[in-house]
Order: C-alpha cells, then structure tokens, then sequence
C-alpha cells in the first residue's frame, strides 16, 4: 500500500510517493491539464494498491479531485495545517513543490480520519450563490458609501441608515437628482443607477437561494433562528455534512467546541479561535435571535446564567448545543435526500 501526496498550483501538480513507512519512493512533476492529469493516473497505476492526498484548497485541487472521484480511486482531502507539522520534521529544511507533497503524504498516513473525497453537489451551487450575493452586496455598500458624500455635498437629505437598497428609497432620491447639472450630481446619478441594478440582482439571488434551501434543507430552516440566508451560508460551508464522523467533529470545525486547558488537576475550558469562523459566525447569529424572540434559546440562556456563567459564557455555551443541533438536522435532511433519490431512482 502506499499513499500520493500531492501538491498542487494553477499550473502544476507535484506528487511525491511514499510507503507504509514515511519513505519516499518516487516524485513526478505533471501540467496542471486534462492531459498532465491522464498521464499522472496512468504512471500511478505501476502501484495497484493506492491511496490520494490532496491538499483541500478546493479552487486548485477541485479538477484533478472530481476526474480521480470519477476514475474510482481513493482520495482523501488533507486541511493545509496539517502539513505544518510534518515539514518542520522533515530533515530537509525549506518550503518546495516536492517537501510540500511529502508532508501531505505523511499527513494522511498521520491521520487516520481525515475527509474522504467525493464529487460536488447541492451544497456546491448554494455555496457558489452565497458567496456571489456577499461580493454584491458589499459592491453594492461601496458605491452607498461614494453616494453618500455626494448627497452631503449637494444638500440633498440623506436616507436612512441601510435603506439605499429599498426600492422606495431609490425612487424618492432619484427624483431628488433629477435636473440637476453639477458633476458631482451626475456621479450621484450613475451611482445611484448601479445600486438600483446590484439591488434587484441581489433580491433574485436571494429568491433563487430560498428556493434551494427549502428544497434541499427543509429540517434545517425550521431550526427557530435560522433563516434562509443563514441556512444556506451553513450548507455551503459545511460542504456535506457526512464528511464528519460526529457532532463533535463538526462542532470542533466550526469552532464552537472550547479548548481545554490543563493545570495540575484543574481542567478548564477557554475559548476556541479557530475552525471556520464563517459558520461559527452563522451559529452565533442563530443564537443571538433565539434569544431577542425569545426562543428556546433564551430559557437555555437564562438557565446557564442561574448556575454561575456570565452572558457571553451563556451564549458560548448556547452555541456549542446549537451546533449539534445542525448537526442533527443536517443529517436529517441529508438522509432525506438520499431517500428520495432511491425512491425516484
């Protein structure tokens, strides 16, 4: 048996092989294309028993990912921290294509439970409307920000506070515009124009992620707090839910697991500051609803501040029980799916 670590770039791929012991028994540089990529699985096949590790940084890795998937070998997917380690002991110092690669091979002999890796689905395309909507929106308050000091300069009032996207709000203020010559109102014109069209761009971006939320997530947009856009920030995130082994698992990714610290006999818990802070932010937002709408998570609350905790222990700790309850409710939803795949199959 031996393991392919590989390491890859935009426009080459190293792989370095090693055995069951950590030794490296052979390395080959191939061109990051459909032929290099042909070339690397037929000089692979000389080993027939074989195991993947790609470094998951999905934007580099996602091609030669999905054609080994599809060929039907195995691959697993090695986080970029988990090579750390392993190059710092490596007894060749630096940082090269070919170093690199034999961490990530002895990162998977390392690791026993790393993520197996399988081919994109649903939560690819809500991760992909996710992150297109966030670029627009933030487009979108640049050009508020620029229309703002226009407003100043031309004694016209200013709306309020996060409303330049209501349609209402656009109308008035164009009609407020209209005539006037100065240059500056005209960039005022022009930047208002472009915040009209990023808004209805982002209010169907919106519509379309809805739709595959209730479709795909039913179980997971009934949790009290968590609303289509906050749903669909945790799918695309979580990138499928049966790549963790447990809710501990999950919970250690996300960020909301504490870190224990050991002193003598004494074990305490301080807080995590790691694992992926976007999904760890979408928890916290579940949370701080529950709480202002008086959901369940406000009795949770109440109780762990009756036993001893502050406000933000509380809120910590109320994040850490609502991550497994996406957890559940994930696997929940996944298991639905798949259901009804066989069913229509």
């Amino acid at each position: 048996m031996v393991v392919l670590g590989a390491d890859l770039h935009k426009r080459s791929h190293t792989v370095v092989v090693i055995d069951a012991t950590g030794r490296q028994l052979a390395e080959k540089t191939i061109a990051a294309t459909d032929a290099g990529h042909l070339e690397l699985r037929r000089w692979a096949a000389q080993w027939p028993e074989r195991t993947w590790g790609l470094e998951d940084c999905r934007h580099l890795s996602r091609r030669l990912d999905a054609e080994l998937v599809r060929a039907g070998e195995s691959v697993v997917r090695v986080s970029p921290k988990l090579m750390a380690g392993a190059r710092r002991s490596g007894r060749e110092p630096g940082k090269s294509d070919p170093i690199d690669a034999l961490a990530v091979a002895r990162a998977v002999l390392r690791e026993p439970d790393l993520p197996v890796a399988s081919l994109d689905g649903p939560d690819r395309q809500v991760r992909l409307l996710v992150d297109h909507r966030e670029d627009l929106v933030g487009e979108r308050t640049r050009h508020e920000q620029r229309l703002r000091w226009f407003l100043v300069e031309l004694a016209v009032a200013e709306p309020a506070p996060r409303s330049l996207g209501r349609a209402v709000v656009q109308t008035k203020l164009s009609a407020a515009l209209a005539g006037r010559t100065e240059p500056v109102a005209r960039f005022a014109r022009d930047l208002l124009a472009r915040i009209v069209e990023l808004s209805a761009t982002i209010r169907t971006l919106e519509h379309e992620i809805e739709v595959l939320v209730r479709g795909s997530a039913p179980t997971l947009l009934a949790l009290p707090g968590c609303g289509a856009l906050t749903a669909a920030k945790i799918i695309g995130e979580a990138a499928g839910i049966s790549r963790f082994r447990s809710k501990e698992a999950f919970a250690r990714h996300n960020g909301s697991a504490p870190v224990p610290v050991w002193s003598g006999n004494v074990v305490r818990h301080r807080l995590n500051r790691g694992g992926n802070r976007q999904l760890n932010v979408a928890l916290h937002r579940i949370a701080i609803t529950q709480i202002r709408l008086t959901g369940p998570g406000k009795a949770y609350l109440d109780h762990r501040q009756a036993s001893g905790d502050t406000r933000t222990e509380a809120i910590r700790a109320l994040r850490r029980r609502l991550s497994d309850e996406v957890f559940r409710r994930l696997r929940a939803d996944e298991a639905a799916g798949s259901a009804g795949l066989a069913v229509a199959a």
